[in-house]
C-alpha cells in the first residue's frame, strides 16, 4: 500500500485550509509589516485602556497645579519665581518625600528669583527638569543651574505617537553634556524607594536593563504590540495608566498659598508642581482623552508624569505589572493560529443547509470566534499584556471569506457539470474526494427506493401538456422535500417516477430503515396531493413504491462532456422489477431491506415472486408501518366487494412490461368494490398469475363512455377467490369510465 495515499487524501479533504491558511497569513502579515494596521490597532488598544476595570487612585502621588483661576488671579500665564518658592516652603513644611517640578526654570522670572534658587539649594528632595531631545538650541532647554550642579534634574521629554497620542514613556535619555540622566518620572520613583529600602540597579545579564527593587524594566522594542518599525530610541517603556485625567489628589497653588492645604496633606508623598490649566498649553492626548463619545479630553503634562511615577511605584511596591507584549515570532503564530481557526471553522461548516438559518450558523458560530478572539485580547489586557486584535482578526476574516468564497466556485462548477438535480451532499461528496470530478466509479451496498404513479401516463395522454407538468410539478415537489427531509438522495426524476439513493454518496448505518420511513411518508402525503388534484377537478393519484438494498456501482456515469451522478447494477433492475408489482399506496420491499433495516416493521403481506432477470424466486414484503423512532403507519384501506345485478362481460389482455399481448381473454366483471373488481373466466382459460398487469374491455358498460376499451388493473392474491375467477385492483380509468364504474359501485352497495 502506498503511505502516500491517506497523506494525500486528508489534505485534499483539507485543502481549503491548507491553502488559505499560509496565502492569508502571509498577506495579513505583509500588510501588518507595512504598518498599514498600526492604527487601527492602536485605536483597539486605546478602546481596552478605557475598557478595564476602574482602578483604586494612588495616594502617594499627588499633584498642585496651576489651574485656570489661578492665572486669573495671577494676572499672567507665566509663573514667577517666588510664587513657586512660596509653594514649595509650605510643602517642605509638611515633609514630602519628593517634589517633582515640572516647570522650565532655566533662567530667572522676577520677581522672587533669589528665593527659588534658595529653595533649590536647601531641599535635596526637589526634582528639576530639563528638555534633552531636539536637534538644536532651539528645541532643547537647560536645566534650572542650581539643580543642575547638585544632579537633581530629570528629563521631562514625552513621546507622541503619529496620532498624537501618548502611550509610551521613556525611563532615562542621553545628554551631551552630562551623559545619562533618569526622567523626571523615573527620578521621583527613585527617591521614593529610596525611603523604602530599594534602589535601583542593573538586571544582570542584560543589555543594561534597569530594575526597580525586583522588578525589571525591559525597554520597549520596536515591533512590540501594535506597534511596527517605531522609534525605540532612548529607554522606553509602555504607558500603563491608571485613568483619565483628575486621577490623583490634587490641589491648586491658590489652595496651597492661601491655607487651605489639608494637614499631613503632603507628608511622605510624591508631590508634582505644574501647570494643569490649557492657557499653560502643556496638554497631551491619551488613550483615555480619544473617547468614541463625546469630545477628546488633553491630560496636563504635569499627570502624565504622574501616571508614569505611578506605575514605576505601583509595580516595585504593589506588584502590579507593567505592560508586556510577546516577541514578533509569538505574535506572527498568533496571528497564524486565527487565521487557521477561521478556515477550519468555516471549511467544517461549508455544507450546512444552505438557507437563511444555515447561513445564521455558520455566521453565528464565526461571530462567537471573534469574540473569543476580541475577549482573549481584552481580558490579556486586563492583566498587562498586549496581545494584537486585528491582524488575526482580518486573518479569520480573510481565510474565512476566502474559504466561502472557494467552496461556491467549487461547487458552481461541480452544478454546472452535473446539472440542477445535484442535491448538496452530493457536492459535498464530490468535494471530499480528490476523485470526485473524474470518470468512474466504486462498488457500495446502498438501498434504492423507486415510485411511480398507478396509471398516470394513460391519464396523461387525455391531458394537455400543460395540465401533465403542472401536476408533475406539484407532486415532485412534495416528494422532493420528504426525500431530502429523510436524507435521501435523488438520482433521477424519469417522467412521474422518482430514483432514490440511500447510502450514496453517504452511507449510513440506518440506509435501508430510513429507506423504508421515507417510503411510509411518501405514502401518506398523497393523500394532501390528492386534495389538490381534485380541487383541479383532475382524478386521484396513486403511487406504488418499491425498495431493495445491494451492492451497486455507484459514480460519475457518462463522458468527459456531459457526466451525471448515478447507479448501475443488476439491484437497481431488481427495485423496478419489485416497484411494477405495486398497486397504488402500496410499499414493497425486498428481504434485503428488511433484514438490513434492523428496526420494528410491520409487515402486511408477503409473496414469493420471479422478476425477469432473476434466476430464482425471491420473497417481497407490503410494508404496513414501521416503529422507533419513526411511528409512521400506511393507511390502511379494506376493499368490500359487491355483486352486480346483471354482470359486464370483459376481455382482458396480459402486459408484459410495455408490451400488450396480442391473445385475449374473455370473462365477465360480476363483483365491483371502490377500487377493484372479481372477474370470472368465461371458458376454461387459465387464470393470470397474482401481479399480472392487465388491460381490459369493458364491451356492455352502461351509456358507453369513452375508454371502455382503455381501463388497466393488476391482479391481486387473494383467499376468496373462486376457481375460475380472479381480484383485480384497477390502476388506470378514464374519467368517464371511472363515473360510470363509482354509480355502479354505488347502486351494488345499495343493494347489497
Amino acid at each position: 500500500m502506498n503511505l502516500s495515499q491517506p497523506l494525500q487524501q486528508k489534505i485534499w479533504q483539507w485543502r481549503g485550509v491548507v491553502v488559505a491558511v499560509p496565502s492569508v497569513s502571509l498577506l495579513v502579515i505583509l500588510l501588518r509589516w507595512l504598518g498599514l494596521m498600526q492604527g487601527w490597532e492602536l485605536a483597539v488598544y486605546d478602546q481596552f485602556l478605557r475598557l478595564r476595570p476602574a482602578e483604586p487612585r494612588d495616594e502617594r502621588v499627588a499633584i498642585v497645579g496651576m489651574t485656570e483661576q489661578d492665572y486669573r488671579n495671577l494676572g499672567r500665564v507665566i509663573i514667577p519665581d517666588g510664587m513657586y518658592a512660596e509653594v514649595i516652603e509650605k510643602l517642605k513644611a509638611q515633609n514630602p518625600r519628593v517634589i517633582g517640578l515640572d516647570d522650565y526654570r532655566d533662567f530667572p522670572i522676577e520677581p522672587g528669583t533669589a528665593e527659588l534658587i534658595e529653595q533649590f539649594e536647601t531641599t535635596p528632595n526637589l526634582i528639576g527638569i530639563r528638555k534633552v531631545a531636539g536637534k538644536s538650541e532651539l528645541e532643547t532647554i537647560g536645566p534650572p543651574p542650581a539643580l543642575a550642579e547638585r544632579n537633581q534634574v530629570g528629563a521631562n521629554d514625552v513621546i507622541v505617537d503619529a496620532d498624537g497620542v501618548v502611550r509610551r514613556a521613556l525611563i532615562n535619555m542621553k545628554t551631551e553634556d552630562t551623559g545619562l540622566i533618569p526622567t523626571l518620572s523615573m527620578f521621583v520613583a527613585a527617591k521614593y524607594l529610596e525611603a523604602e529600602g530599594q534602589g535601583i540597579s542593573i538586571v544582570p545579564d542584560s543589555d543594561d536593563w534597569w530594575q526597580l527593587g525586583d522588578v525589571p524594566l525591559r525597554p520597549f522594542q520596536r515591533y512590540d504590540g501594535g506597534y511596527i518599525r517605531t522609534d525605540d530610541g532612548g529607554y522606553q517603556i509602555l504607558l500603563n495608566y491608571r485613568g483619565g485625567v483628575r486621577a490623583f489628589d490634587w490641589l491648586s497653588f491658590s489652595d496651597v498659598l492661601e491655607g487651605r492645604m489639608p494637614e499631613g496633606w503632603a507628608t511622605d508623598r510624591v508631590i508634582f508642581l505644574g501647570a494643569i490649566g490649557d492657557s499653560a498649553r502643556d496638554l497631551f492626548m491619551t488613550p483615555y482623552g480619544n473617547s468614541l463619545v463625546g469630545s477628546p479630553q488633553p491630560m496636563p503634562g504635569v499627570e502624565v508624569h504622574a501616571h508614569m511615577a505611578s506605575q514605576l511605584l505601583s509595580a516595585a511596591l504593589d506588584g502590579r505589572p507593567l505592560i508586556r507584549s510577546a516577541s514578533e515570532p509569538v505574535e506572527m503564530a498568533w496571528i497564524v493560529l486565527w487565521t487557521a481557526v477561521g478556515a477550519v471553522t468555516v471549511w467544517l461548516l461549508r455544507h450546512t443547509d444552505q438557507n437563511r438559518w444555515g447561513a445564521v450558523r455558520m455566521w453565528g458560530v464565526c461571530g462567537g470566534a471573534i469574540a473569543l478572539l476580541v475577549g482573549t485580547s481584552y481580558l490579556a489586557l486586563v492583566y498587562a499584556w498586549w496581545i494584537p486584535v486585528v491582524p488575526p482578526f482580518l486573518g479569520f476574516l480573510g481565510a474565512a471569506v476566502s474559504i466561502t468564497a472557494y467552496v461556491a466556485r467549487t461547487a458552481g462548477e461541480i452544478r454546472r457539470t452535473f446539472g440542477r438535480y445535484l442535491t448538496a451532499e452530493v457536492v459535498a461528496s464530490l468535494l471530499e474526494s480528490p476523485e470526485g470530478l473524474k470518470m468512474g466509479g466504486e462498488r457500495r451496498k446502498i438501498t434504492i427506493l423507486t415510485s411511480d404513479l398507478r396509471g398516470f401516463t394513460a391519464l396523461s395522454e387525455r391531458l394537455p401538456p400543460e395540465e401533465v407538468v403542472k401536476i408533475l410539478n406539484f407532486y415532485l415537489s412534495y416528494m422532493a422535500d420528504i426525500i431530502s427531509q429523510y436524507q435521501g438522495t435523488i438520482d433521477e426524476f424519469m417522467g412521474d417516477g422518482i430514483l432514490v439513493l440511500f447510502g450514496a454518496p453517504t452511507q449510513r448505518e440506518d440506509d435501508p430503515q430510513r429507506a423504508i420511513a421515507c417510503g411510509i411518508a411518501m405514502q401518506r402525503s398523497m393523500a394532501e396531493i390528492n386534495q389538490q388534484i381534485e380541487a383541479w377537478g383532475l382524478p386521484k393519484l396513486e403511487m406504488g413504491i418499491g425498495i431493495n438494498t445491494g451492492e451497486v456501482v455507484v459514480g460519475n456515469i457518462g463522458s468527459e462532456k456531459r457526466t451525471k451522478y448515478g447507479v448501475v447494477g443488476s439491484q437497481v433492475n431488481l427495485t423496478y422489477r419489485i416497484e411494477s408489482y405495486t398497486t397504488g399506496g402500496q410499499l414493497l420491499i425486498s428481504e434485503s431491506t428488511l433484514q438490513g433495516a434492523n428496526a420494528e416493521i410491520h409487515i402486511d403481506d408477503q409473496m414469493e415472486v420471479m422478476p425477469k432477470g432473476v434466476k430464482n424466486p425471491i420473497t417481497i414484503y407490503a410494508v404496513g408501518g414501521i416503529g422507533a423512532p419513526y411511528h409512521l403507519e400506511l393507511p390502511r384501506e379494506v376493499e368490500h366487494y359487491f355483486p352486480l345485478a346483471k354482470p359486464l362481460t370483459v376481455q382482458y389482455t396480459i402486459l408484459d412490461g410495455k408490451h400488450i399481448s396480442t391473445t385475449q381473454t374473455a370473462g365477465e366483471l360480476w363483483q365491483i368494490s371502490e377500487k377493484g373488481a372479481v372477474i370470472r373466466l368465461a371458458t376454461d382459460a387459465v387464470c393470470p398469475e397474482p401481479l399480472n398487469n392487465l388491460k381490459l374491455a369493458v364491451l356492455d358498460l352502461p351509456d358507453n363512455p369513452a375508454g371502455s376499451d382503455d381501463i388497466y388493473g393488476k391482479v391481486i392474491q387473494s383467499p376468496k377467490a373462486e376457481p375460475g375467477s380472479f381480484y383485480l385492483l384497477f390502476t388506470a380509468r378514464p374519467p368517464a369510465v371511472l363515473t360510470v364504474f363509482e354509480r355502479m359501485y354505488k347502486f351494488a352497495k345499495m343493494d347489497a
